[in-house]
């Protein structure tokens, strides 16, 4: 691997912020460019072949380059690309666009946590009439269930953020540990061994950090959400296998085994350089952003398969990984979706995400790629750490969903859960107020809770 993004970069890529939905409202179907019938590769052709310029917006940095690799395959086509920096700076824009009518790109840059949302005010075309159907082979299939449903195909994935585990060898080695934990059970005993014997923590939980903690709960097997994309949503935060997760970080706070600092931020960064995080149990995005942050531990780190509540199991979650829309109301729907057909499916594009932009793939024939999996990485000690995370990707639950309003969701997560987490509090009781509160709310705007 090669560092090239400052760690601000990379974590406009991964960090979930919340956002406000008040004021959406179903954009008018005039206009909106989307078609019902399939179009013909006649109808592809010609549009391909029309003078068009079409406006996408994203946030990924050197994205540009896609661009410039789609307009050399189709001359004819300009796409104007605007960086709005961050979702938390996009998505109210486009909100606000769609309210209004006009402003709208043709093409956004959506995290899945939010296709939901933008499903429910109308605002996404579906791709199935422009041959979204017939991508799905292409990509594997947890992450294709990120974008498709029974009644259409929303957007085109991009990239993704299977968990897995980094450690300090080092540090491990140095408390007597030879492996990484193979279970979570094998990670409470390490905890205390590393503790008693070091000056790090195994890890650490952030309070302020949501999208981890669904990463977890998605790996621990609990599908906390639902939705029919109309009117009716599940909502299970608070179940067995979301108080089997709190339940055990809980038990390591209390005894001083992980620490509870934020992310993101200076210190955070600071406690991967000094040691005082001895693993991070992250998505396949973390060994490039660590390789950034804490470029004097060189050498020093490990990749692993993230701890297993069952001996024998080999199960995942994911934390992050955007896509690409088709948003309503644009006139060049065909252009548009095979734009976003294009840079994130075909083969030196996604290899370019992969490789010089360190975007984790979503598409089979990249994850299987010599030209990705047999990067060695010096930061790891030569390990081949895009093939391991690589592997893990297969092994993510392909049953998650998403509520149309997961901004009220994180938004809570902080003032129930992730507070309960940073002030050492209960955080079963916690978990519990944020499940009443997430129903009340979805009540509040007129949803049917099952």
């Amino acid at each position: 691997m090669k560092t090239r993004f400052t760690a601000t970069a990379l974590m406009s890529i991964a960090v979930v912020s919340a956002l406000a939905l008040a004021g959406c409202s179903a954009p008018s179907s005039s206009g909106g460019g989307s078609s019902t019938a399939p179009v013909s590769q006649a109808d592809i052709d010609k549009a391909m072949t029309t003078p068009t310029t079409i406006t996408f917006w994203s946030w990924v940095p050197d994205i540009q380059n896609q661009v410039d690799m789609f307009e050399a395959k189709y001359p004819d086509i300009t796409v104007k690309l605007v960086n709005t920096g961050t979702g938390s700076v996009q998505y109210p824009k486009l909100r606000t666009a769609l309210k209004a009518g006009k402003g709208a790109p043709d093409v956004a840059q959506i995290e899945y946590q939010y296709i939901s949302s933008f499903r429910q005010t109308g605002s996404l075309v579906d791709l199935t009439p422009y041959g979204g159907a017939e991508l799905e082979d292409e990509y594997v299939p947890w992450v294709w269930n990120q974008v498709s449903t029974d009644d259409g195909v929303w957007s085109v994935p991009q990239d993704s953020g299977p968990l897995g585990n980094l450690y300090r060898s080092d540090i491990f080695e140095a408390a007597g540990i030879t492996a990484a934990p193979e279970t979570w059970a094998d990670f409470a005993e390490q905890a205390k061994t590393i503790r008693a014997n070091t000056q790090s923590y195994i890890s650490n939980l952030p309070g302020n950090d949501p999208g981890q903690i669904m990463g977890l709960f998605w790996q621990a097997g609990a599908k906390p959400f639902s939705y029919d994309g109309d009117k009716t949503v599940g909502i299970d935060l608070d179940s067995a296998d979301t108080q089997k997760v709190v339940t055990f970080w809980q038990d390591l706070i209390d005894q001083d085994l992980v620490s509870t600092d934020a992310d993101f931020n200076d210190a955070w960064y600071q406690g991967f350089s000094s040691g005082k995080y001895a693993s991070w149990q992250t998505a396949a995005w973390g060994p490039v952003f660590l390789q950034g942050t804490a470029a004097n531990t060189s050498g020093k780190w490990t990749a692993a398969k993230i701890p297993q509540w069952k001996a024998g199991e080999d199960v995942s979650g994911n934390w992050g990984g955007s896509s690409d829309a088709v948003i309503t109301g644009t006139k060049n729907p065909i252009v548009a979706a095979e734009f976003s057909k294009f840079i994130n499916g075909a083969t030196e594009p996604t290899l370019a995400f992969a490789n010089e932009q360190f975007l984790f793939p979503t598409t089979t024939a990249t994850l299987t790629s010599p030209e990705f999996t047999d990067a060695a990485s010096d930061f790891y000690g030569g390990q081949k750490v895009n093939e391991l995370f690589a592997g893990v990707s297969d092994t993510v639950s392909t049953d998650f969903e998403w509520l149309p309003f997961m901004d009220y969701v994180y938004s809570s997560f902080n003032d129930t859960l992730g507070k309960a987490i940073a002030d050492h509090a209960d955080m079963s009781a916690a978990l519990t107020a944020w499940q009443d509160d997430v129903v009340a709310y979805a009540k509040q705007q007129g949803f049917t809770v099952k």
